[in-house]
């Protein structure tokens, strides 16, 4: 189903959205693949985030939903985990703060005792037509939010993760091709993608692997909270697929990346684009 024309003010909330994003809330099945470990998730509220920890939970796995203010979109995330039997623990907070990236781990590491996954899935962007339209502190803002805080996390989250454990970050196809619209998204989500592959080097020796998801146009709230309605409405058509994905769509390969069936995937960067290649 294709979006509607809609706006919403940044960052957006799922429940009012239309149509609601597929989360996977009624078709994701597990079969104990992440049995036991315990999982971080930055924007874990909805979107894409909201969709993995559903799937880690059904899999298995505990889960530490991180998310700035959008509580009762995050309570209905928590609800899903628990019905799945699995334990749920909401930390709010803005993670362009050091101190909130450092503070969400703290929390993971008192409720599970260490940490087995960390997905950095948070981010922000805003559609600008212009680059004299562009706040300094928007772009600011921007970077902190989606590569300063993935470095953030793994530098607090390393002490508490041992061999095994897996780094999982949220990059983007707009890295490789990049909308002149979103510059700021654009440059962050390069670096992520960078930042992964250096990542992966650097910690194989300690058995930890770290890769990055490359989404196309996903339906998640961050679309009608920062872009026009028109482009909303549009949103996805131009894929070889013809259409936006939804983040239940994207689930399972955060799965397969966080499982031992992974365990010699390191240093990738997986494409759920619709179609759309990435280099």
């Amino acid at each position: 189903m294709s979006p509607k024309p809609q706006q919403q003010k940044p960052p957006g909330v799922q429940s009012a959205m239309d149509p609601r994003p597929d989360c996977g809330e009624e078709s994701y099945r597990g079969s104990g693949r992440l049995a036991g470990k315990a999982a971080v998730i930055t924007g874990g509220d909805s979107g894409i985030g909201r969709a993995v920890a559903i799937a880690y939970a059904r899999e298995g796995a505990d889960v530490l939903i991180s998310y700035l203010d959008e509580h009762e979109d995050a309570q209905d995330t928590a609800k899903h985990v628990e019905e799945a039997g699995r334990r749920a623990v909401l930390v709010p907070g803005d993670l362009s703060e050091p101190a909130a990236c450092r503070g969400a781990i703290a929390k993971a590491v008192e409720a599970f005792g260490r940490i087995d996954v960390l997905v950095s899935n948070a981010a922000f962007q805003m559609t600008r037509d212009a680059l004299e339209d562009i706040p300094d502190e928007e772009w600011d803002y921007t970077f902190r939010t989606n590569i300063h805080a993935m470095f953030h996390l793994c530098k607090a989250a390393l002490p508490h993760m041992g061999e095994g454990g897996s780094i999982i970050a949220s990059t983007s196809v707009n890295s490789d091709m990049p909308p002149p619209k979103l510059l700021a998204y654009n440059c962050t989500k390069a670096a992520i993608a960078n930042l992964a592959g250096g990542l992966s080097q650097l910690l194989g020796p300690r058995g930890i692997r770290v890769n990055s998801v490359a989404p196309g146009p996903i339906w998640t709230p961050l679309i009608p909270a920062t872009m026009p309605p028109g482009d909303v409405e549009a949103f996805g058509t131009g894929t070889p697929l013809g259409r936006p994905g939804q983040p239940a769509e994207l689930a399972p390969v955060y799965v397969m990346l966080a499982s031992d069936e992974g365990g010699y995937v390191s240093g990738a960067r997986v494409a759920v684009t619709g179609g759309q290649p990435i280099l």
